[in-house]
């Protein structure tokens, strides 16, 4: 199931990139069961916070904590504080991420607060963003606020 949710995550990041944004995809999974997915769409939409996870968090839409607490969030790459905090405001116990030598995000903050990460490795997320920050490193700048 893992690989299966990691590739709707990959999909999405997928669509972003096609629609001229930043390729990251986040799904987020509730009893084996995708419940929100997004992709980062802060170019398309002219949004400050609209990363992949936070557009995954919002198309899930408002549900109580008690739901989050028992979600999975997958993600192409690791998450930025800003999504770690949204990570940690709901409760979400477990995220998998494709992976996290382009960026590493707040892994560590995560695992302090009892989440458990797993990072996958996966060549296609790893590659994806290697080709986009090579081909755009102002607007890749611009998203991780540098």
């Amino acid at each position: 199931m893992k690989e299966l949710f990691l590739q709707a995550a990959i999909a999405e990041a997928r669509a972003g990139l096609a629609e001229g944004g930043i390729p990251i995809g986040s799904v987020i999974v509730h009893r084996d069961r995708v419940i929100g997915r997004g992709h980062n769409r802060r170019v398309q939409q002219e949004s400050t916070i609209l990363h992949g996870e936070m557009d995954a968090f919002e198309k899930a839409g408002r549900l109580p904590a008690a739901v989050y607490r028992e979600c999975e969030l997958y993600t192409t790459l690791s998450p930025c504080p800003m999504c770690s905090g949204a990570i940690l405001l709901y409760g979400i116990p477990r995220v998998v991420i494709g992976e996290n030598q382009t960026f590493m995000g707040e892994e560590k903050l995560l695992r302090s607060r009892g989440v458990k990460i797993e990072v996958v490795g996966n060549e296609e997320c790893l590659q994806m963003m290697k080709d986009f920050i090579r081909a755009k490193p102002e607007l890749w700048n611009e998203d991780i606020g540098v």
